[in-house]
């Protein structure tokens, strides 16, 4: 379960850790259903260079596509994302 996606999907090379977290998060997204796996995939974002403002603009990309509820979760996972990451920084944890 683990080793398929992230040691053969991820580790291949034609696209850049960057890119596949928009890819992810925008899939999870759409799916409305994965929150916890979204919010995995929301601070890995921020951990390969994607900002609070990018990461909010890929999920309400997908209220056009997957709905407005779909993207409503999206926010809803993204912002505990960020309180969570916000707390980490104020208590000088490593991000």
């Amino acid at each position: 379960m683990i080793e398929f996606p992230f040691g053969d999907i991820y580790s291949r090379p034609d696209l850049g850790l960057r890119d596949r977290e928009i890819a992810t998060i925008a899939a999870l997204t759409a799916l409305g259903n994965a929150a916890p796996q979204l919010k995995v995939h929301i601070e890995a974002g921020l951990n390969v260079g994607l900002s609070r403002d990018e990461i909010v603009e890929i999920i309400m990309q997908m209220a056009v596509y997957a709905g407005f509820p779909a993207a409503v979760n999206g926010l809803f996972a993204a912002k505990e994302v960020f309180s969570a990451h916000d707390g980490r920084q104020g208590s000088g944890e490593a991000t």
